[in-house]
């Protein structure tokens, strides 16, 4: 991200300092953790960043119609909401370090505080990490999920259950040595309160899958099992209230990318925008054996219960509320489940029609050549970001040597490589059905334009983030390959007869990667392809010089809603 500057370097600079600063910090004596960052928050915490920085979030009322939902569907929404509440409070025990609300108490000004809580501390999540207030020093890349002492050498050698666990924090005995501690025990009193609250809205639940579904899923908040109730989220498909709640995506823990980070959404179907999707992921099988890779690296089959559906969301927490807010979901992780029966993808509409108003089109406008601009559409957009999540469920999940999974193999960088995987084959899946027909809306020409214009927004989110380093690494590779030109007067132009030549050639570099599960391969790959050079940097602080918004932020919650406690 480019926005503003910090002391004399540029923001990529301090992003790209912050992700190659892997903490190799000396290991403490005593079993006190101790911490990289400042050991006692200062009673001065002062912006250190240009003001102009706390703008870079465009703020959007977070409403759907709920007109055609009955009285229990609105009660059963407001425990939803609360419930999604605690996992806003537990994502901040995860990702800072002392007390919340000390923290944002200690906070004068209502601008720097509202930043704060966006970004769930201290450290700008668009730049990097970069710390934005004094007297606090780098994010710790494990968070709070391991003890700020132990380096990456310590825990290699380690030798204690639930290593490499999703749901459990790695903390030091009284002797020092490191043990896991699970969610269910550690988060005790909060973790039962919101299952309290998924079983009373379970009772409020029409749906019959749905009540099922919150029934078990409240028990595995208890129990740290999350298999039965993903199953069961698998199972659902006529319910018009959704909730996606629990210890769910990795990206938070940039040590090893093991521990699973609390997040919450809660959602409304759009059933007719829904209905135009059902389609699409019966075609998963039959374009995994079209990949561009060879036969060993698309062997595993799909699951073909897979769906597709639109919602308008009306609330999100923890994980998914931090930074750049999410616009899509391809769940469940679990590579068990995804076998067996796929996975939902969910397109959350009325958030990615905010994005594209108000971010997308005004980049387009700075750095697209005026002749292509036709081709900017939403439907793209959404097309884009829809297959996106579908070509999650392509490719391969376990390394074809049989010893782990590709999340496993890759560590750190398994979710970026994961991203840039989804976002290049999702446009090879629309390349395949525009050429098979079932694609009806709009040309090849606006998914590869809009798909351009997109590199340009998510690289904005800098380099702490899955998505931005996979945008980084698809931008460079696309410059090498030639599928697209700078002009003269400095526009972007996309070379359209080499763009799907340079599609093919990095789905078979990234489904070759996570198929050998080359952790150095991939680690080579971000380290020169995963940074923004001069060039590129130059043209992005173009759009800050724009006033164009980086992302969003919502004003959400019960009273948006017009619900009543």
């Amino acid at each position: 991200m480019i926005k503003t500057k910090i002391s004399t370097l540029s923001p990529i600079a301090v992003a790209l300092t912050g992700v190659l600063m892997l903490g190799a910090c000396s290991k403490a004596t005593d079993t006190a953790p101790s911490t990289t960052v400042a050991d006692e928050q200062s009673s001065q915490q002062t912006l250190i960043v240009d003001e102009s920085r706390l703008s870079i979030y465009h703020p959007v009322d977070l409403t759907a119609d709920l007109s055609h939902l009955n009285e229990n569907q609105h009660k059963m929404l407001s425990l939803l909401i609360d419930a999604s509440k605690i996992m806003d409070d537990l994502f901040w025990q995860q990702a800072f370090f002392g007390d919340k609300d000390s923290f944002l108490n200690g906070i004068e000004s209502d601008e720097v505080r509202h930043f704060a809580t966006i970004n769930y501390g201290p450290w700008d999540r668009l730049n990097g990490d970069a710390a934005f207030l004094s007297g606090y020093e780098e994010k710790p890349q494990g968070a709070e999920f391991y003890p700020h002492d132990m380096d990456k050498a310590e825990f290699a050698t380690a030798n204690f259950s639930d290593k490499q666990g999703l749901y459990s924090l790695v903390k030091r005995d009284e002797t020092g040595s490191l043990y896991s501690q699970p969610y269910s025990q550690a988060f005790k009193s909060e973790l039962m309160k919101a299952s309290e609250l998924l079983v009373q809205a379970s009772e409020l639940a029409e749906d019959e899958s749905f009540k099922a579904y919150l029934k078990l899923r409240a028990d595995a908040l208890l129990s740290d099992d999350y298999l039965a109730s993903d199953m069961a989220w698998m199972d659902m498909k006529t319910n018009p209230i959704e909730l996606v709640i629990g210890p769910i995506e990795s990206y938070e823990d940039q040590l090893f990318g093991y521990r699973a980070a609390f997040e919450a959404y809660v959602l409304i179907k759009d059933l007719a925008w829904s209905e135009k999707l059902a389609k699409y992921a019966a075609f998963l099988p039959e374009l995994q054996q079209g990949l561009p890779v060879a036969e060993a690296y698309k062997a595993e089959v799909p699951g073909s219960d897979a769906d597709l559906n639109a919602y308008d969301v009306i609330y999100y927490a923890g994980h998914s509320n931090a930074g750049s807010k999410t616009i899509a979901i391809n769940l469940p992780n679990d590579e068990r489940v995804q076998l067996e029966k796929g996975t939902r993808r969910l397109q959350l509409k009325n958030a990615m029609q905010a994005k594209f108003d108000n971010i997308l089109v005004p980049i387009a406008e700075t750095l697209i050549v005026p002749e292509q601009r036709k081709h900017i559409t939403f439907d793209a957009f959404f097309a884009n970001t829809m297959f996106h999540e579908v070509a999650h469920g392509l490719g391969i999940k376990n390394t074809l040597d049989g010893t782990s999974t590709v999340r496993q193999a890759l560590k750190e960088h398994a979710s970026a490589l994961e991203e840039g995987k989804a976002d290049i084959l999702g446009l090879y899946m629309v390349q395949s059905l525009l050429e098979k027909g079932e694609i009806a809306e709009g040309s090849l020409e606006d998914y590869y334009v809009t798909f351009m214009a997109g590199i340009f927004r998510s690289v904005r989110f800098g380099a702490s983030s899955a998505h931005g380093k996979a945008n980084m690494i698809r931008f460079n590779f696309f410059a090498q390959q030639g599928a697209f030109e700078k002009t003269e007067d400095g526009y972007y132009r996309v070379n359209m007869m080499k763009m799907g030549a340079a599609v093919e050639a990095l789905s078979e570099l990234i489904l070759t990667l996570q198929g050998d599960g080359d952790y150095d391969g991939v680690a080579e790959l971000v380290e020169t392809m995963g940074v923004i050079k001069p060039e590129l940097n130059s043209d992005l602080a173009r759009l800050s010089d724009a006033n164009i918004p980086v992302d969003i932020h919502f004003n959400q919650g019960k009273k948006v809603l017009g619900l009543t406690d």
